[in-house]
């Protein structure tokens, strides 16, 4: 049993909860498919998901420049606080948000919608919250001041 819960621990990721959310969106376009969005929808979710995959590789590369874990669960080495992370706390997961919506938006997965913010809400309680709690304690007034200037999301 012990044994299952590292690995559970090891497995839950973020990109795990994007696949599922992803998931669960393809499975409602294929139950009950529709044609509502068309080519703009197939041209405007292809932006989000180039988007999100663009911002996410940008943030990720932020985090390797400054040698510092960018695995959720482990306390960070530096407080990255430059390029995107001027403009939100958490870009690598505004941009799982951005695949997917941009891939709600591909499969015609309208009602799959609410999934989105059902997604910002378990990312924020399964890792935002730990993570600023660590980023809390071993950073302190600096990640405050920095909470203070820059938003979670956007």
């Amino acid at each position: 049993m012990k044994r299952l819960i590292h690995l559970i621990h090891h497995v839950e990721l973020p990109p795990v909860w994007l696949a599922l959310f992803a998931a669960l969106a393809w499975l409602q376009a294929r139950l009950f498919p529709m044609e509502v969005t068309g080519r703009a929808g197939d041209v405007i979710g292809t932006g989000l998901v180039g988007a999100g995959l663009a911002v996410m590789g940008w943030a990720a590369l932020q985090f390797l420049l400054a040698r510092t874990s960018l695995i959720p669960r482990m306390r960070p080495d530096t407080l990255v606080t430059t390029g995107l992370y001027r403009f939100s706390r958490n870009p690598i997961y505004l941009a799982d948000v951005a695949i997917l919506l941009g891939l709600i938006l591909i499969w015609d997965a309208l009602p799959s919608l609410i999934l989105v913010p059902l997604f910002v809400k378990v990312i924020e309680a399964r890792f935002i919250r730990h993570e600023e709690t660590l980023l809390r304690a071993h950073f302190g007034p600096a990640f405050d001041a920095y909470c203070a200037r820059v938003r979670r999301w956007l």
